[in-house]
């Protein structure tokens, strides 16, 4: 593989799946993890990717303010667009980070009278500038690599939460291993996530179906409905469609 065709695969994995490894870029490229850091280096230099110890980060996830960044920006509008019918006045609400919530705290209507909790300080801000919505802003430490709160303390404050819905991002979705991520910090928040909801929407686009990562979340069972960018008919979601609702 030459040099142009690696780092074109590194930035669409680091865009797809927010951070990625050396270790295993140089698994999944077969090259030495001294090339990978070479390449990681080279990209970051020319400001594509924002280098961190032992890999790393999408800058589309770390700016997601700035006009251009955000990765497939236009399906997790849709995304959003459509997990907008999800919620109605009167509901609880728990919201994670990521893009795509940052898109559907943005579509929220005025009018809409909710509760939302998140973990999120970005979704929080977007949410704050509705007039009939209360926001909380869960409490913990802040992850640089994620731009949410993690922790103990997130986790004990979630305990004593009942909501009526949970809307997460998700790294990875497939039939066998449900919802799976890279992040350990991130695996416990959104268990503790979805333990304390009712239901679970899980909104994805479609490159991230039918993959999985390192570490489960939860499996396919725990997820009330599937929010995508693929028309209900697509193929890749023929399987989903017979085990939960899929919008």
């Amino acid at each position: 593989m030459l040099k142009e065709e690696r780092q074109a695969y590194i930035i669409h994995q680091i865009n797809l799946h927010n951070k990625v490894l050396s270790s295993d870029l140089s698994i999944q490229l077969n090259v030495s993890e001294d090339t990978i850091r070479r390449d990681l280096n080279e990209l970051a230099e020319n400001g594509q990717v924002i280098k961190v110890y032992g890999g790393a980060l999408s800058k589309s996830f770390q700016y997601p303010f700035q006009e251009g960044n955000v990765y497939a920006k236009e399906g997790k509008k849709e995304i959003a667009l459509k997990a907008l019918s999800l919620i109605t006045s009167g509901m609880t609400v728990l919201i994670g980070g990521g893009t795509t919530m940052i898109e559907l705290a943005r579509l929220i209507p005025n009018d809409l009278q909710c509760t939302f909790f998140t973990i999120s300080p970005l979704v929080a801000l977007e949410l704050a500038e509705k007039d009939n919505i209360e926001v909380f802003l869960l409490g913990g430490k802040l992850s640089r690599n994620t731009n949410i709160v993690t922790g103990s303390q997130v986790i004990n404050e979630l305990s004593d939460l009942r909501v009526d819905l949970c809307l997460l991002g998700t790294n990875s979705l497939s039939l066998e291993e449900g919802i799976t991520d890279s992040d350990w910090e991130v695996v416990q928040i959104k268990r503790a996530m979805i333990k304390c909801s009712k239901s679970l929407a899980i909104l994805s686009i479609a490159e991230k179906l039918n993959s999985n990562q390192k570490m489960r979340v939860a499996p396919l069972k725990e997820v009330s409905y599937l929010v995508t960018d693929l028309d209900i008919n697509d193929h890749r979601l023929k399987n989903f469609v017979n085990q939960i609702k899929v919008i």
